[in-house]
């Protein structure tokens, strides 16, 4: 069952008004991997009736005024990305493609999403019922933040947005909460996993710890480093206390988050009826092209103990690994074989990182996230046992489902948790390469100098070098034509034209290729490359790092990376930290460019 876009939908369903309703950048795509459907779902599930309202027309009252008002509250996402991450590239220039928008032309997703339709929302509506923000913008902005597009520090988007409460996180249980207690008229401020604003901190219910104010963040880098480091290490449920922080004569008070799901409790959000299929409403529109990749895809856990500082999964899904049943895996793949569109294959079994499934630390479940050392950087923690049993023994109760030809990993795998898994990394790696790969399997080293990895969090190049030659060796012993792909990212904090020429050296000699899959580093918010983009300081250490900021240079230094070419020709700083100089271009390819540039301007 679809949820309901219209009235008459509405009254298909015997519903007379709707309880919720959902407001979404993206189209509404029925797929567990979109939030604002399995939130709908997960509502609807116990008792509530929602509906949704995919992409509003922002320049009129048709849209946001079809469903009517709510009963109990208004939800508004941004969508499953940043809407500024999915409308700019990391050049800042405008993306021409949305893959969440029927026909891929992005037209549909105004900037600052979450912002402009709880205006749309008040412009229409007004003193109407709580507004409720949610989703990856709302998590990721919910404090004092680096916005790239403005190249400012921007306040909480609770009080830019001018909503009621916010939802940060994997928000299935204070989102139900949060319905119930609207419903039954109970105290909304003792929801854990939510934010609010108040006039003064007096009526706080939970233990808090004030944050540096908004203002002295702006003011002093020092204490927006401060106040991010005192967030972060306070987003374990288990740990966690409180947050309170001035912004401007109000405070914005984030309750601790919320607990993190029983595997019974996980397994329910999935164990609901998808269609799996974009809604008609919208579907004429056009293809959308992340139907593709999550159709026939089934997540296995979430979260991730990586923490890769640019990476915003930390602080959105959390550091523990929260993995489903084997029986609630195999009841999803076993409702896809009956898809009218499934051919039998299975296009991925994972996560954010597929191999983490499964397996998590005895002491982080009991006690929280440890406070002076990650679990897999800069080794894995010996506490960890990463064992790739249980997702083998899952892939193979797959693969004897009737229906089922074929089963891939596609989410991408950290190499490093193969190699330190004696006991069944080499099997997992061969039967990777005998049968779970289609024709190239992801892996993200990011770079291959180990001062570049350190700022990213990542492991060093040996570890790629050590599964690479393991995995090459089955799939030649299998007979297959399959690869490895590689992704990178060029420009990070801490890392120059030296490195990048290093890494294009270390690349091409040892892992023979000349890189295609390269993006330039995009300061998201709230991680910690972010705060090292914005500081220019290393956040461990204090001390300084060069930051490329020139969009030319980083341009330059991806060109390094991806080129056929490998010479460069660039000069250093005085203090030899900052190259200044470019990626010298043939002289053939300066020709043509004038040549592009003269045809334009005849134009």
């Amino acid at each position: 069952m679809f949820l309901p876009t219209t009235k008459k939908e509405i009254e298909n369903l015997g519903w007379n008004s709707l309880d919720i309703i959902l407001v979404t950048g993206d189209t509404y795509i029925d797929s567990p991997f979109i939030g604002v459907a399995q939130i709908g779902k997960w509502l609807v599930a116990n008792g509530f009736r929602v509906g949704i309202l995919a992409q509003p027309d922002v320049e009129s009252p048709d849209d946001i005024t079809r469903l009517g008002e709510p009963e109990l509250f208004w939800g508004v996402t941004g969508g499953s990305v940043d809407s500024m991450v999915a409308n700019y590239t990391s050049l800042n220039k405008r993306r021409q493609n949305d893959d969440f928008t029927p026909g891929g032309i992005n037209n549909k997703r105004p900037d600052r999403a979450t912002l402009v339709y709880t205006n749309l929302i008040r412009r229409f509506y007004k003193n109407t019922v709580p507004i409720v923000l949610g989703g990856i913008e709302a998590s990721l902005r919910r404090i004092t933040h680096y916005d790239f597009k403005k190249n400012e520090l921007r306040r909480s988007i609770l009080m830019d947005a001018k909503a009621d409460y916010l939802v940060y996180g994997m928000g299935e249980g204070a989102i139900l909460e949060f319905a119930k207690a609207l419903q039954e008229k109970t105290d909304l401020k003792s929801i854990r996993g939510i934010s609010y604003l108040a006039p003064n901190v007096d009526n706080a219910v939970f233990d808090v710890l004030e944050l540096p104010s908004h203002e002295s963040c702006v003011q002093n880098k020092s204490d927006f480093e401060s106040m991010y480091n005192l967030f972060y290490e306070n987003t374990d449920p288990i740990t966690a206390k409180g947050l309170v922080q001035k912004i401007g004569d109000r405070y914005l008070v984030q309750n601790p988050p919320q607990k993190n799901p029983s595997q019974a409790q996980l397994d329910s959000y999935y164990n609901l009826d998808y269609e799996r299929e974009v809604h008609p409403y919208y579907a004429s529109g056009g293809a959308v092209r992340a139907l593709d990749t999550i159709r026939f895809s089934v997540t296995t856990h979430r979260g991730c103990y990586g923490e890769c500082n640019f990476c915003a999964i930390a602080v959105h899904q959390g550091r523990t690994v929260l993995s489903r049943s084997k029986t609630s895996v195999l009841n999803e793949v076993k409702a896809i074989t009956h898809h009218n569109k499934f051919k039998g294959i299975l296009s991925d079994v994972g996560g954010p990182t597929a191999n983490m499934y499964g397996f998590e630390c005895v002491k982080k479940l009991k006690s929280g996230n440890c406070l002076d050392k990650r679990c897999v950087f800069p080794h894995v923690c010996k506490t960890l046992k990463p064992s790739h049993l249980s997702q083998l023994q899952l892939l193979q109760e797959i693969e004897r489902i009737p229906g089922i030809k074929k089963v891939f990993v596609a989410s991408g795998l950290r190499y490093d948790l193969i190699n330190v898994d004696k006991k069944h990394g080499d099997e997992y790696t061969k039967r990777l390469a005998e049968k779970y790969t289609s024709g190239q399997l992801k892996v993200a080293p990011e770079h291959t100098r180990n001062n570049v990895l350190d700022y990213m969090g990542k492991p060093h190049f040996y570890e790629l070098a050590e599964f690479k030659e393991k995995y090459e060796q089955y799939t030649k012993q299998y007979g297959k034509k399959q690869f490895l792909t590689y992704y990178f990212i060029a420009a990070h904090p801490g890392c120059d034209f030296t490195d990048m020429n290093e890494a294009k050296k270390k690349v091409s000699v040892e892992l023979a290729i000349s890189p295609e899959q390269v993006q330039i580093f995009t300061p998201t918010p709230s991680t910690r490359s972010t705060l090292m983009y914005y500081t220019e300081r290393d956040f461990e250490t204090g001390k300084e790092i060069f930051v490329e900021k020139d969009v030319r240079n980083k341009e330059r230094q991806k060109n390094i990376l991806v080129k056929k070419f490998p010479k460069t020709n660039y000069k250093t700083r005085p203090d030899g930290r900052a190259p200044v100089g470019v990626a010298k271009r043939p002289r053939s390819e300066n020709r043509t460019r004038v040549k592009t540039v003269a045809s334009k301007r005849k134009k």
